[in-house]
């Protein structure tokens, strides 16, 4: 259900300039917390000021994300509701090393209850965060840290939402089906230009937005146009969201497949500090236009 709050909150810890945006013209109240703050607390600060949702930082919270905030509605026999938006940077950033480039969609994925949201525009990010701000469910929204400094055009309609498991076509094609999400949704675009350009063939490229809900029937109705299926992704292949996509179109259009699917993921290791062995180790454009070429037999 998408109603509009009343009032909401944004409970942070050391967000800085990053919350600038969404929170500068905001009503207050505006509550930080330091540290590593308690579900409870969230909404008891929620109950406190009196607000309908609440807008929190996602780092460090997984036991009262997954354990309580996941679980609340279930074990509450649908007599809770949780309301909260966990928001922060996902994925790796520039030069950050190990400890800070983690992707963690697939994880909060796998809990029932989350719903995990991952935008690659600004459009996306402004109508996608209103409807998780609506949402009554706990949202996972996951920001690639290496696209705060992108501009792109955003809807100046201060309702503008986008609904949460509804896949978009960002580039249409006929000749492969190329899934991607957050910041591979960019090297995608401009790798499906580069091989019109080079090769003329023809890529489509589908940003799911909301990785839980998954919008597969999207996808799958691209891959019966097309035949062939690269996925694109910034975390690590095992277990991945790839992975998953992956089996659901081979279980439900395997035979429309000209191709086995190819999948590009960051590689099996620790992110290095060192520009060059960062670069190497994340996905890029040449990359995708291997994997095109490779499943159309080029």
């Amino acid at each position: 259900m998408s109603v509009r709050p009343t009032k909401a909150m944004i409970l942070a810890a050391g967000l800085g300039v990053r919350m600038r945006p969404l929170t500068d013209g905001m009503p207050k109240p505006l509550v930080r917390v330091a540290g590593r703050p308690l579900l409870d607390h969230v909404l008891d600060k929620l109950a406190d000021a009196g607000a309908d949702e609440a807008v929190v930082n996602v780092h460090y919270l997984p036991d009262q994300i997954i354990n309580h905030a996941a679980a609340m509605h279930y074990m509450s026999g649908g007599q809770f509701k949780v309301p909260v938006v966990f928001r922060g940077p996902n994925g790796s950033a520039y030069q950050v090393s190990s400890q800070h480039s983690h992707a963690l969609e697939a994880m909060y994925a796998n809990f029932p209850g989350l719903k995990v949201v991952m935008p690659s525009t600004a459009a996306d990010a402004k109508g996608l965060l209103k409807s998780s701000i609506r949402d009554d469910n706990p949202v996972i929204f996951m920001e690639q840290e290496r696209m705060y400094g992108l501009k792109s055009e955003v809807p100046e309609d201060e309702d503008f939402t986008i609904p949460l498991g509804v896949a978009d076509v960002k580039r249409e094609g006929k000749d492969c089906t190329i899934v991607a999400r957050s910041m591979t949704v960019t090297l995608a675009l401009q790798a499906a230009e580069q091989i019109q350009k080079d090769l003329d063939v023809s890529v489509e490229v589908i940003d799911p937005r909301t990785i839980k809900p998954l919008d597969i029937d999207t996808i799958i109705n691209s891959v019966k146009k097309t035949n062939r299926l690269v996925i694109a992704e910034e975390s690590h292949a095992f277990a991945s969201v790839g992975a998953e996509i992956a089996y659901q179109v081979m279980d439900k259009a395997f035979d429309h497949l000209d191709a086995p699917i190819k999948r590009i993921s960051t590689v099996e290791a620790p992110m290095p500090y060192a520009k060059n062995l960062e670069a190497a180790a994340l996905p890029d454009v040449a990359k995708i236009v291997a994997a095109v070429k490779e499943v159309c037999y080029l």
